[in-house]
């Protein structure tokens, strides 16, 4: 597996067409610094001195499909989706909305208390969340953005009741034929699909299907290849060989991590234009020097000590076949690694967006 370009962090590219300005989608000057600073190296703070961080038929049919996706299924005391046919890697469980909510402070912090980056409509009437989660990048954006219908899709009904009255949620497998009408959305968002899609050109080409000519598409992702700028990894560390076989165990699932650097690739080719790329560092501990990326360090730290499991256990049991009892072992290197200041370890994070053109 190709191992992701992290030597220009914060890296960008665009594409000119249509007769639209060199630069479509200009950032604001406090995201260029933070992106700026990103892009020179993390500083590691040498405060951290010691090693480790303290109807009838109708209504009959509906039930039954409720009582499905609610009920779940159970693995290794972690539960699981049960709609659809395909298996997603992550539990949907309290404790995974709880690290969902928690990666979302996270990303949002990372992106400069930014919940997306193309420049879109000011005004969006219409706005399609994939792969929501717990619904809350969804209701953030339904908050700010009054005039928008925000619809959020997922395959867990972990959404919460209680939503901005222009915020709603569908239980829905993002890899099906989309039922929307084309060319209907202002703006799609899609974060964190990791282990989640099989066909990602099919996806990409059905967002190119729905969204509204001079609409965008976005996708924020994290590479969940841990690397290190200083040497501070050591070879063949807990946290490499957890990020070689979690590469592994996403391929035998047939969700290739693989595919992340190749968004903006696969945006051109489905026709998008304008289409920008953005890879920054997302630190893996509070060692940064930097108070933004100290803050986002610390979130993930949580993230790989408290949340590592439940993205870990059904990937590696069941497509690398591993014992249980050895990926307990692994887990608990990898804590005890990802606790270690001296360590600099970070994930490249990937946004990429583009423009449908106007007709």
């Amino acid at each position: 597996m190709a191992e992701p370009t992290t030597d220009n962090q914060a890296t960008s590219s665009g594409t000119e067409t249509d007769g639209h300005n060199s630069r479509q989608a200009q950032l604001t000057t406090e995201n260029l610094n933070a992106l700026e600073a990103n892009r020179q190296g993390i500083e590691a703070d040498s405060a951290n001195g010691d090693s480790a961080y303290g109807e009838s038929t109708t209504s009959s049919f509906l039930t039954s499909i409720a009582s499905e996706v609610t009920k779940g299924l159970y693995e290794n005391g972690r539960r699981y989706h049960s709609f659809g046919t395909a298996e997603y890697g992550f539990p949907n469980d309290e404790p995974e909305t709880d690290r969902l909510d928690m990666q979302h402070a996270m990303m949002t912090s990372l992106m400069s208390n930014r919940l997306f980056w193309a420049p879109i409509n000011p005004n969006p009437l219409r706005v399609l969340d994939l792969g929501t989660g717990t619904g809350i990048w969804a209701i953030d954006f339904a908050e700010i953005f009054e005039s928008a219908e925000v619809i959020g899709t997922d395959l867990s009904p972990i959404q919460p009741s209680w939503v901005p009255p222009n915020c709603r949620f569908e239980i829905d497998d993002v890899e099906r034929d989309w039922t929307y009408a084309t060319d209907s959305f202002d703006f799609i968002h899609a974060r964190n699909l990791i282990c989640s899609v099989r066909d990602w050109p099919k996806l990409i080409a059905q967002t190119y299907e729905h969204v509204k000519p001079g609409g965008y598409v976005e996708w924020q992702m994290k590479h969940p290849f841990i690397v290190s700028d200083d040497g501070t990894l050591p070879e063949n560390s807990a946290l490499q060989q957890w990020s070689a076989s979690f590469g592994e165990a996403a391929d035998a699932f047939g969700t290739s991590l693989s595919t992340t650097p190749r968004l903006k690739e696969m945006m051109l080719q489905a026709g998008f234009v304008d289409v920008e790329e953005y890879v920054v560092k997302l630190p893996i501990g509070p060692w940064p020097k930097n108070k933004q990326l100290k803050r986002v360090g610390a979130f993930e730290l949580v993230n790989m000590v408290d949340g590592v499991e439940g993205l870990t256990m059904r990937l590696f049991s069941k497509a690398l076949g591993m014992p249980v009892e050895e990926i307990q072992v692994l887990l608990m290197n990898v804590r005890k690694e990802a606790k270690n200041s001296r360590i600099h370890s970070y994930y490249p994070f990937y946004i990429v967006f583009g423009r449908k053109p106007e007709r």
